[in-house]
Order: structure tokens, then sequence, then C-alpha cells
């Protein structure tokens, strides 16, 4: 039996934490395939429906 490993979505602000992503990304980091990244514009300003919409 294979063992569970969860999908993880991650809302990422176009300011402050996609930024980091994109750094590390140029550095040659990497995060598990898993992890699904979501660029917003502003973080504090999802709309519940995208977050429906992610989980789908």
């Amino acid at each position: 039996m294979s063992e569970f490993e969860p999908t993880i979505v991650a809302f990422f602000c176009n300011w402050c934490t996609y930024t980091a992503a994109d750094l590390a990304g140029t550095s040659r980091l990497s995060y598990p395939p898993n992890i699904k990244i979501i660029r917003v514009m502003c973080s504090g300003m999802i709309d519940p429906k995208y977050v429906i919409k992610a989980m789908l």
C-alpha cells in the first residue's frame, strides 16, 4: 500500500511570497510535486470561490 501524500494548495501574494518562490526557482531549489502554487495579486483579498475551486 502506498503512503498517502496530500495535495497542498498555496495562494501566494504577487508582492510578497511569490517573489520568494520565484527566487527559490532561480536558485534551483525545488519543492515537492504535490504542492500547487496559485499566484494572486493580494492574499488578503482572495475570494472564497477561488479556494473552493482549487479544491475541486
